[in-house]
C-alpha cells in the first residue's frame, strides 16, 4: 500500500477514535459546556456540624424497565449518570453502624430484587461504574430497597432528619434505597469549641458563653459549662452570662448560688431583657413570678414601651381589659414600627375581653 494512501486511512481511523471519544452513546459532547439528557443537581444536609453533600446526575425513567434490565441485577451500577455520582462527609461518621472516615466518595450501588449493597468507594473521580474496582473500596453496606411512588428522575432525599442522624434515600422508577449515616455530634461539637476558643474567640465574652450554653443544653458537662460562663464573666460581665451562669448553678443542684446570680443579673438587666424575662416564666407556667417582674420592670424603666406592655399583660390576667387596652396603647407610642401589628392584634383581643396571656 503506497505511503500516502496508508497515512490517510490511519489519520481517518484517528478522526473516527476522537469523534467516539468525544461523545456519549446519546450524542452529548464531553468537550463542550451543552445541556445533558441526564442532568445535573446537589442535595446537601447538615447535622450538627457536619455537612453531607450528594453530587450526581438524574437520569429518566422514560418508561423503561429499569430494575433488572437497564440496571441488572447483582452487577455494580452507577447510582446515577454520567460521572461519579459522589458523598461528601466533613466529619467522620457511621453508615448502617460502620464507620467510614470524612472525605468524598464515589457512590455505587448493586441492586437486588430483596436487598441492595451501598458500596463508597476511594475513587471519586470515574465515569460511571466502567472502570470500578473493589479493592478500592472505602466500605460496603448491605440495605433493603422499600416500594416507592414512582420517580421518572433519579433523585436523592435525605429523610428522617434528626439531631445526630438522617436516612439517605435514593429513589428512581418504584424503588428507593434507603442507608442512615449517623454522626457524634456531641463530640464534634466540643472538640470544635476548644479549638474555636484558642482562636480571637477566647478574648469575647460571646464565645464563652456560646460554649456554656452548648454544654447547658446537651447536659454534657455542666463543670465545664460553668467554668466557660465564668470566663465569659470575665470577659466582659453582662446580664446575658450571668443569668445563664444562674441557669448552669440551678441544674447542677446549688439552688442557693443560683438565686444569687438570677438577682444579680435581674438588677443589670434592662427593660427588654426583664420583659423577655418574665416571659419565659409564663412560659414556664410561673404566672405570679411573671406578675412580679413585669410590676418591677414598669416600676424601673416607667417609660419604656415594653414596661407598658408588661402591664398590659398584668391587668389582662386580672380581667381588667380597659386598663390593659390603655397600656398597650402607650406602649405603642414607643415601640418599633416591626412590632406595631402585633401590639394592634392585641388592642382587638383585648377589646373582646380575651386574656392576651393565654
Amino acid at each position: 500500500m503506497p505511503r500516502v494512501r496508508l497515512l490517510a486511512l490511519f489519520s481517518a481511523v484517528l478522526s473516527i477514535a476522537s469523534f467516539c471519544h468525544a461523545q456519549t452513546a446519546t450524542g452529548e459532547t464531553l468537550m463542550l459546556d451543552l445541556p445533558r439528557q441526564s442532568q445535573h443537581a446537589v442535595v446537601m444536609q447538615r447535622i450538627g456540624i457536619t455537612d453531607i453533600t450528594v453530587n450526581y446526575h438524574r437520569p429518566l425513567a422514560n418508561g423503561r424497565q429499569i430494575w433488572g434490565k437497564l440496571a441488572p441485577y447483582g452487577q455494580v451500577w452507577r447510582a446515577g449518570a454520567n460521572e461519579n455520582t459522589t458523598i461528601t462527609f466533613t466529619d467522620p461518621v457511621t453508615i448502617e453502624g460502620q464507620a467510614l472516615d470524612k472525605g468524598t466518595y464515589g457512590l455505587h450501588m448493586i441492586p437486588g430484587e430483596n436487598q441492595w449493597t451501598v458500596i463508597f468507594s476511594k475513587n471519586a473521580t470515574s465515569w460511571g461504574s466502567f472502570t470500578y474496582k473493589q479493592e478500592e473500596d472505602a466500605l460496603r453496606v448491605n440495605v433493603k430497597p422499600q416500594a416507592a411512588e414512582a420517580h421518572d428522575a433519579l433523585a436523592y432525599d435525605f429523610d428522617e432528619v434528626k439531631p445526630d442522624s438522617a436516612i439517605v434515600t435514593m429513589r428512581w422508577d418504584k424503588v428507593a434505597v434507603p442507608f442512615k449515616v449517623q454522626i457524634k455530634v456531641n463530640d464534634l461539637v466540643v472538640a470544635s469549641i476548644h479549638r474555636q476558643l484558642h482562636g480571637l474567640n477566647q478574648y469575647y465574652w460571646e464565645g464563652w458563653d456560646d460554649a456554656a450554653g452548648y454544654f447547658l443544653a446537651n447536659k454534657i458537662d455542666l463543670d465545664e459549662a460553668l467554668k466557660d460562663e465564668e470566663l465569659s464573666i470575665q470577659a466582659e460581665e453582662r446580664y446575658d452570662n450571668v443569668m445563664n451562669k444562674s441557669h448552669i448553678l440551678e441544674a447542677m443542684g446549688r439552688k442557693q448560688d443560683a438565686e444569687v446570680a438570677r438577682d444579680k443579673a435581674l438588677g443589670m438587666a434592662n427593660a427588654l431583657q426583664l420583659y423577655v424575662y418574665a416571659r419565659g416564666l409564663q412560659g414556664e407556667k410561673k404566672q405570679d413570678e411573671a406578675i412580679v417582674v413585669f410590676r418591677s420592670n414598669a416600676k424601673k424603666f416607667p417609660d419604656f414601651w415594653t414596661s407598658h406592655l408588661g402591664m398590659a399583660r398584668v391587668y389582662s390576667s386580672q380581667g381588667d381589659f380597659d386598663n390593659a387596652v390603655k397600656e398597650i396603647k402607650l406602649s405603642m407610642s414607643g415601640a418599633p414600627d416591626a412590632n406595631k401589628t402585633a401590639l394592634e392584634g392585641y388592642v382587638k383581643r383585648l377589646e373582646a375581653k380575651e386574656d392576651i396571656n393565654r
